[in-house]
């Protein structure tokens, strides 16, 4: 019944550990900067829930404090568990000390991890294994994005972004992408490569690192593994390769499995769409395998699978607009949300907002972020999200405009402004995709209400 206080509790890490602890029956605390949907549902939970903070939101029963990557070192919370001399654990100190003694199930990469992680857990409980899982963003077939399990295995989103994902104590590692993001934290390309071969190395011989090798930057990493590897992806040179593919009545594809073994006696029918899930799912297929599990029975889990929120979400349609949301908000990320839509909807018209997300992305992506939208009609681009970070004047939404050659591309300030635009303009058949990190889907739901 230890008292564990967690600033920035409304954040997606911090949340599903939160959720996790309430479970295990520690008392919990935390504050975030403003209310939310996941500080509204952790106070349901049981956890003290404090909007702002202040350094009277520590009580004297606390026993430690866990914060998340994006408190600075003034802030007033983090001050005060200091002078009380308090234990003060960042989230990769305290995930690694969660994981000891589990069967660690670590997902990584650039792209592609949230949804990863959600249909390994989603599967490893449909074939009743009750894991323990940790995933970036909320699954509600899952009715949350964080459980407390009892098999002793143990499924969390490997989180690059501040080097997060070095502290796990993975038996499993699978790597879906690696590529440049994240610049306030690496400053190059050979900084995430060093970072992923760090963590390509924390698995150990009797272990297994699952690698999509499909990618360039995760072949890289591939020859750092002390671990046995198996690859992964829709070329022919992997050890598990998906074929046979077509597109289903439900918008994702159906294929086969093609292994060492020869063509494996089943067709995997995924509900999600996009190419980038085909392979996503091979990776799962795989963990089940490792562990010994029922393929067919992993195969039914994965076609029931309909993803986590904000990734590709339905948000609902109305007078025959169909409304989209997608987390995407790195170059690579939009593309395969984009080609994923184009596959689903054929000719309908795509409209694509994107928010940009923090100003060191956009102008170190800003070329790669113009050749993103090709499949989408019509494009806007609204004022970059700042996140995290401060805007210096040094770019903005009107420099990635500049660069980008796309016919029908304009900028819109506020998403209020881009609502009422497309109030205006969207027609019945039009589908329309909410793009960025930030609070962008906002946008979809408003549409929603009032075209309503």
């Amino acid at each position: 019944m230890a008292h564990l206080h967690l600033i920035g509790i409304g954040g997606a890490g911090l949340s599903a550990i939160a959720t996790v602890l309430l479970q295990q029956n520690y008392i919990v605390s935390g504050s975030d900067m403003q209310a939310s949907v996941m500080t509204e549902r952790l106070k349901q939970l049981g956890a003290t829930i404090f909007i702002g903070h202040q350094a009277a939101n520590l009580t004297p029963d606390i026993e430690a404090v866990i914060i998340s990557s994006a408190i600075s070192a003034d802030n007033p919370e983090l001050c005060a568990a200091r002078d009380l001399g308090l234990r003060i654990y960042k989230r990769d100190e305290w995930l690694g000390q969660m994981m000891v003694g589990q069967r660690g199930i670590a997902i990584a990469g650039t792209h592609g991890k949230t949804t990863t992680t959600a249909m390994t857990a989603f599967m490893l409980q449909q074939l009743g294994q009750d894991p323990t899982y940790i995933i970036g963003g909320y699954v509600p077939q899952l009715h949350s994005n964080a459980a407390a399990g009892n098999s002793g295995l143990f499924v969390i989103e490997a989180d690059e972004y501040d080097h997060t994902f070095l502290g796990l104590h993975p038996e499993v590692a699978v790597i879906t992408f690696v590529e440049w993001d994240h610049p306030d934290i690496f400053p190059t390309y050979q900084h995430v490569q060093q970072a992923f071969h760090d963590f390509v190395r924390l698995v150990p011989l009797t272990g297994l690192v699952i690698a999509c090798g499909d990618d360039m930057g995760v072949q890289s990493i591939i020859p750092q593994a002390t671990a046995p590897v198996i690859t992964y992806g829709l070329q022919s040179t992997n050890q598990w390769q998906a074929t046979n593919l077509q597109l289903n009545s439900r918008g994702g594809y159906d294929f086969q499995c093609m292994t060492s073994l020869g063509l494996l006696p089943f067709t995997v029918s995924l509900a999600i769409p996009g190419l980038h899930n085909v392979t996503n799912a091979l990776a799962v297929l795989i963990i089940a395998q490792h562990y010994d599990l029922d393929l067919p029975l992993a195969v039914a889990a994965l076609s029931e699978f309909t993803g986590a929120n904000r990734r590709f979400q339905l948000k609902g349609e109305v007078h025959g607009v169909t409304i989209i949301d997608d987390y995407a908000h790195h170059p690579t990320e939009i593309k395969v949300t984009l080609a994923a839509a184009r596959a689903r909807f054929g000719n309908r018209r795509i409209w694509a907002v994107f928010q940009p997300h923090t100003f060191s992305r956009t102008q170190t992506l800003l070329t790669d972020f113009a050749q993103a939208f090709t499949e989408a009609d019509q494009v806007i681009i609204t004022d970059i999200f700042a996140s995290r970070e401060k805007d210096t004047g040094q770019i903005s939404s009107h420099d990635l405009l500049a660069v980008m050659t796309h016919p029908q591309i304009q900028h819109i300030s506020t998403l209020r402004q881009a609502t009422d635009y497309l109030l205006m303009h969207l027609t019945p058949n039009d589908v329309l995709i909410t793009l960025g990190a930030g609070d962008g889907y906002l946008i979809g739901e408003w549409l929603l209400a009032e075209l309503a």
